[in-house]
């Protein structure tokens, strides 16, 4: 009879659930000192046909002149949604909440008893050793510098993100940021705020642990001037044909929004330990490769070593710790949810 193997596999149904869980951003307008008033009106989207012009690169090989001409000469329709302030409004306001849960390294779902024991084993771990401040004063400070605001927070005048945490539906603090001061390229604190920020990545920290219910409202103010565009999500059409418009702008029962996964790349976009050959890129999205889909590019692939699912078999499977700062990926992965079994098939 042959022996059991008894060797440490990674289950085939293994499935975390996120724990920075944002809601959706809600877009609304209004006057730059009158921030602590009520008086704000939702932004709407209403649709624009314009007629532009081609101005695609045009394959011109062995192509027929005159069609080329034609093609180029005829006029380029389309309907797009936009998004504007008002004309006496100068300040963009989104506003969001943000649920930091506890269990970060528990699976919601996982099919091996004996993996799941050792997983949790190495998450307590890094938990008691490092537990999860890095981690958290990134995310913190992912929020103070607005990066959740994407293309609406270039060219702004002025921001400044006011970040509440709720109990019982009420404000128990309220920190508030100048957050073009604070860099989107590194993680370094700003002196002045330094006190109030590190008060919120406690919190954020003690979330991830489970040591407190943590629910932030994240209220931004973006003057960016008097009847100028602003930037909602757009939506995904999968059958163009069916669409009339060339852009469709996502809104929330009428109020143009920012999607939640939107919101929730730009708080996890902390990842500056990935293999980039010295090269000063900024940080990243976290992602098991690294991927990077404005650029067409996974700075974390398999054939380095670098990636998400070798450096978490390694460390679980064969008890090989990677680098600290590896560490906090595999964690920051985690955190950021997802189904990450190994198939049975080969």
């Amino acid at each position: 009879m042959a022996a059991k193997d008894t060797t440490l596999k990674t289950a085939s149904v293994l499935a975390f659930e996120r724990k920075l869980d944002p809601s959706d951003g809600l877009l609304f307008a209004g006057d730059w000192n009158q921030r602590d008033s009520s008086a704000w009106s939702p932004i709407t989207l209403r649709e624009k046909s314009v007629r532009g012009t081609i101005s695609n690169r045009l394959k011109t090989k062995d192509q027929d002149p005159a069609k080329l001409d034609a093609a180029i000469e005829n006029p380029n329709l389309q309907t797009v949604d936009v998004a504007t302030l008002p004309a006496d409004a100068d300040t963009l306001k989104v506003s969001f909440t943000l649920r930091v849960l506890g269990g970060t390294g528990t699976p919601s779902a996982c099919n091996n008893a004996d993996y799941q024991t050792k997983l949790l084993s190495t998450v307590k771990g890094y938990a008691d050793t490092n537990g999860f401040d890095e981690l958290a004063r990134r995310y913190a400070h992912n929020l103070a510098n607005a990066r959740f605001l994407w293309r609406n927070r270039l060219g702004a005048e002025q921001i400044e993100t006011r970040i509440q945490h709720l109990s019982q539906g009420q404000a128990v603090t309220t920190w508030t940021f100048d957050s073009l001061k604070w860099s989107l390229r590194d993680f370094n604190a700003t002196p002045e705020a330094q006190n109030d920020f590190q008060a919120m990545a406690d919190l954020i920290a003690q979330g991830l642990a489970g040591k407190s219910h943590v629910l932030l409202q994240v209220t931004a103010y973006a003057r960016v001037g008097a009847g100028q565009e602003v930037y909602p999500s757009q939506e995904l059409i999968l059958d163009k044909a069916s669409s009339k418009k060339s852009k469709t702008l996502y809104d929330v029962q009428g109020v143009a929004g920012i999607h939640s996964q939107k919101i929730g790349n730009a708080l996890r976009t902390i990842d500056t330990w990935y293999p980039n050959e010295g090269e000063n890129l900024g940080p990243i999205a976290v992602e098991p490769y690294g991927s990077v889909t404005s650029q067409g590019k996974a700075y974390r692939q398999p054939k380095q070593k670098a990636d998400f699912y070798t450096l978490l078999d390694r460390w679980v499977l064969k008890n090989e710790a990677p680098a600290l700062e590896q560490q906090h990926f595999v964690m920051a992965n985690l955190i950021r949810g997802g189904v990450f079994g190994d198939s049975e098939k080969d």
